[in-house]
C-alpha cells in the first residue's frame, strides 16, 4: 500500500464520527439522494457515526415551483427553501427506512452557534441523535436566515459542525475531483492527493462556483471549511459525489479527491468557539513586542502592549488582535470596556492597579482566555 493509501485509510478507519455534507448539484433527483443514503448506510455499516449536511432545499423548491434560476430576492429564496425543505425530508426519511434507520432534521443559524449556550445544546442534540442512531440531517435554515444570521454555505456549515460536533473526518461531496493544481497560464492542472497545510498558495487555487443558477460555494468556501475541521483536528476530505462508488473508495482508503491532514495542535472545545463561533465586538491595536510575547512566548495581552482600540465593545466580549499593520493575530475575551481599554494603553501593571483598583484583572486578556490565528 502507498503512503498515499496509508494516510487515507488511517483517517476513514480513526474516524468514529464523520460529517457527509452534499451540495445543490449533487440532490437532483430522489435517485441521487438515495445513492447518497446507501452510501450514508454503508458507513454506519462499518461503524461509523454520520452527521449529514445536506443543501437542496431551495433547489427542491424551485422543483416544485417550477422555478429555473435561483432568485435574487430574499424573501422568494425563503419561501423556495420552507417549500422544499418538507419535500426533502420526506424523501431522506423514506430512503433511511430502507437501510432501517431513522433521520432527523436540525436547521440552524449563525447565531446558534455564537451562542455559548447554544452551541452546547446543537452538541448535546447530535451526541443524543448519534446515541440512538439517528442521522442528524443539518441545514441553514434558509427559511429564516438573513445575511447577519448566515453561514454563507453549507461547506462553512460542515466545517462548524465539524468543530461542533468533535468529528473526527469532513467528507464534502461536490463534482469536482478534488483540489487542482494551475498551470502557468491558469488552467487547471494536476489534482492534489494531500494537503498538509492550507498556506496562501493553496488558497490561491480555489475558484468560484460554476454555476450560481442553483447552488453557492466553491472551491474557495470549501478551503475554508478545511481551514475550520483541520483546526479542530479532523482529515477534510474532498471527494466527487458524482461517482457512485464514491464511499466504497473512501472506506477502503483510495487515492481519490483530496485530503486535508488535521493540523498539529488541536484546538480545544472552548477554545474552538471562542476562535470560530462567538461574535467579534471589536479590536486592539498591539505592538511587536506583544505580538511576540503573545506568538512566541504564549502570555496574556497585558495592556503595556495595547496601542489602540477599534469598537465600541464591553467586558467579557469578544475582540480581535491586531498588530499594527492590522493583521489578525488572534482573539479573546477582554477584561475591560473600549473606553477602559483606551485610558490603559500603554500601562504597566501598577499603573493599571491605580486606575481599576487592587480587585481589577491586570491583563487585558488572559492567555485562557485567548485563541491564536494560524497563519
Amino acid at each position: 500500500m502507498s503512503e498515499v493509501c496509508q494516510i487515507r485509510s488511517a483517517a476513514i478507519n480513526g474516524a468514529k464520527k464523520i460529517i457527509v455534507k452534499a451540495g445543490t448539484r449533487l440532490l437532483i433527483d430522489r435517485n441521487s439522494i438515495a445513492r447518497l443514503v446507501s452510501g450514508i448506510a454503508k458507513l454506519r455499516s462499518a461503524g461509523h457515526q454520520v452527521l449529514l449536511v445536506s443543501s437542496g432545499a431551495v433547489g427542491m423548491g424551485m422543483e416544485i415551483a417550477n422555478v429555473t434560476r435561483r432568485p435574487a430576492e430574499l424573501a422568494k429564496k425563503q419561501a423556495l427553501a420552507a417549500l422544499g425543505q418538507t419535500r426533502l425530508m420526506s424523501i431522506y426519511s423514506e430512503e433511511a427506512a430502507k437501510h432501517n434507520f431513522n433521520v432527523a432534521q436540525l436547521l440552524l443559524t449563525a447565531a446558534d452557534l455564537r451562542s455559548r449556550n447554544r452551541y452546547l445544546n446543537v452538541n448535546n442534540c447530535i451526541n443524543a441523535l448519534w446515541d440512538d442512531g439517528i442521522l442528524p440531517i443539518a441545514n441553514e435554515n434558509d427559511s429564516v436566515s438573513v445575511n447577519e444570521l448566515k453561514f454563507g454555505d453549507n461547506d462553512t456549515l460542515a466545517g462548524m459542525l465539524t468543530s461542533v460536533s468533535g468529528a473526527d473526518l469532513t467528507i464534502l461531496l461536490t463534482t469536482v475531483d478534488g483540489l487542482r493544481d494551475r498551470d502557468e497560464a491558469g488552467k487547471l492542472a494536476g489534482r492534489f492527493s494531500i494537503v498538509e497545510k492550507i498556506t496562501d498558495k493553496i488558497r490561491a487555487l480555489a475558484g468560484g462556483t460554476d454555476d450560481s443558477n442553483l447552488s453557492i460555494g466553491g472551491m474557495d468556501s470549501k478551503l475554508r471549511a478545511a481551514g475550520l475541521a483541520t483546526a479542530a483536528g479532523a482529515y477534510l476530505w474532498i471527494a466527487d459525489g458524482r461517482d457512485e462508488d464514491i464511499f466504497e473508495k473512501i472506506l477502503r482508503g483510495e487515492d481519490t479527491g483530496t485530503l486535508f491532514l488535521p493540523a498539529a495542535h488541536r484546538i480545544s472545545g472552548r477554545k474552538r468557539w471562542l476562535g470560530f463561533f462567538s461574535k467579534v465586538s471589536g479590536a486592539v491595536i498591539v505592538d511587536d513586542g506583544a505580538v511576540k510575547a503573545l506568538t512566541e512566548g504564549g502570555k496574556s495581552l497585558l495592556p503595556s502592549g495595547m496601542i489602540a482600540v477599534k469598537g465600541d465593545f464591553k467586558r467579557g466580549d469578544t475582540v480581535e488582535i491586531l498588530s499594527t499593520a492590522l493583521h489578525a493575530i488572534g482573539r479573546g475575551l477582554i477584561n475591560f470596556d473600549a473606553k477602559d481599554c483606551l485610558t490603559l494603553c500603554g500601562k504597566h501593571t501598577d499603573e493599571v492597579i491605580s486606575f481599576m483598583g487592587r480587585e481589577a484583572e491586570t491583563e487585558a486578556i488572559h492567555r485562557d482566555n485567548l485563541v491564536l490565528i494560524e497563519s
